[in-house]
């Protein structure tokens, strides 16, 4: 949506990203946690009461069984009153840019004039998941009348009913298409002829861009969080900065084997996180005596072939570029959410190609690439990870803060969804 009135970022935060570690188990923070601790802090380092909250809107993909609405759940233990209401989305990956174009379409109608919003995923924790004929077992087991109809039930009972489906990898499934988000970036291989070198390239230059902003831009935007246990964590734990493009090629890919070209090294990481910006009107920002960081001047969503979603980015900027009619030396900044580095580079390629231009995006004309130099340049999820629902708030939270850092003026985030979508949004410096 292009906003009907001024609709400002006052100010925005986010967990430390931790990476998931499979031989250790779920990490230490459920999701709700995760986001309680992140919109706590914010809402503390403000000068207002939580009073003039006027709603909450929270993306989330993998709560847990006690966490539905973790909006709600969110919402009160933050210490936000009662009367505040408080509600859920989910759009895959762009869960949490959807909560964010859900509170400009709030403050937009007049219905709010502060909303905090944002987005939070406990990867590590997605759960397992028991089969149909598993859970018709169990049911008819729980719900038999007598010890011999229990008996009778138990004699029917499989050893494959305990094996689990993953609820991760089932969730990285397309179901229409029936294939894994991964294969979807081996398909932007083979359409533009993307090479392992050249995708590996790209995410140790990912890894080394996150190394390099870490204190002047990152660092900036994260409140440290503790678990039950009083162990604190302060930084995203999955840049590696002794990263090297021979470990990269070393992996061996997870898709296509044996000559596929997309490896855990160069796709984003399954990650626990959550961040959180506070959105509202002129008159809100009366209310709270502040002044904003960031004018958003629109988001927009954009379908396309789900066999190729990764690509979904170019086709949600382009319009909101032609709607304000701005080039693309009109934007400074640009941030494309690194879900895998192939689709990244896939955009790249699309932009270039005359026929992909016209016929898919229709323009005139060949965009043309964009300049290395102004897109991602604190690197991506390939480095910092990918939290799906928080990772749009991160990538608008980076863009504000990289803005600041440059003394640049605007800025453009976009992000690929998991269906065949993807979501833009773009923002001015105040």
């Amino acid at each position: 949506m292009k906003t009907l009135k001024p609709i400002y970022i006052v100010d925005g935060n986010r967990t430390p990203f931790l990476k998931a570690q499979s031989k250790v188990g779920p990490g230490p923070f459920p999701a709700a946690e995760l986001g309680v601790q992140c919109a706590r802090s914010l809402l503390l380092r403000q000068t207002c009461d939580t009073s003039v909250i006027d709603e909450v809107i929270v993306g989330c993909t993998t709560p847990s069984e006690s966490e539905m609405n973790i909006a709600r759940v969110i919402s009160l233990r933050s210490g936000i009153v009662n009367s505040t209401p408080a509600w859920t989305v989910h759009r895959n990956c762009a869960s949490g840019l959807q909560a964010i174009d859900s509170g400009l379409q709030s403050i937009s109608l007049g219905r709010s004039n502060v909303v905090l919003c944002g987005g939070v995923d406990s990867l590590s924790q997605a759960p397992f998941i028991y089969s149909k004929n598993a859970t018709k077992w169990f049911t008819q087991l729980s719900s038999s009348k007598n010890l011999s109809a229990k008996i009778k039930k138990l004699l029917e009972f499989r050893p494959q009913f305990f094996k689990p489906i993953i609820g991760i990898l089932k969730g990285l499934t397309d179901p229409v298409e029936g294939i894994g988000m991964g294969q979807t970036a081996e398909n932007l291989v083979k359409k533009f002829g993307l090479s392992r070198e050249m995708i590996d390239e790209y995410s140790v230059q990912s890894h080394k861009r996150a190394t390099q902003y870490l204190e002047t831009v990152h660092f900036q935007q994260i409140n440290a969080i503790f678990d039950e246990n009083g162990n604190g964590y302060s930084k995203d734990d999955g840049i590696r900065e002794d990263i090297s493009l021979e470990k990269l090629l070393s992996l061996k890919p997870v898709f296509d084997r044996p000559d596929g070209n997309i490896t855990a090294g160069n796709s984003s990481q399954i990650t626990d996180g959550a961040s959180m910006l506070i959105l509202s009107s002129e008159e809100g920002l009366k209310t709270m005596n502040t002044e904003p960081l960031a004018e958003i001047t629109q988001i927009n969503w954009a379908g396309l072939d789900p066999k190729e979603m990764g690509l979904g980015p170019v086709h949600a900027f382009m319009p909101i570029l032609q709607q304000q009619k701005m080039k693309k030396s009109d934007i400074d900044l640009w941030e494309i959410n690194e879900a895998f580095a192939a689709q990244v580079l896939g955009c790249q390629r699309a932009l270039n190609d005359q026929n992909y231009c016209k016929e898919q995006l229709s323009i005139d004309s060949t965009f043309g690439e964009i300049d290395n130099e102004s897109l991602n340049v604190a690197g991506g999820a390939i480095a910092i990870g990918h939290p799906v629902a928080a990772s749009g708030p991160r990538i608008l939270l980076n863009i504000i803060h990289l803005l600041k850092n440059k003394k640049l003026k605007t800025g453009m985030v976009s992000i690929c969804i998991g269906g065949g979508m993807g979501g833009a949004a773009h923002v001015n410096l105040c």
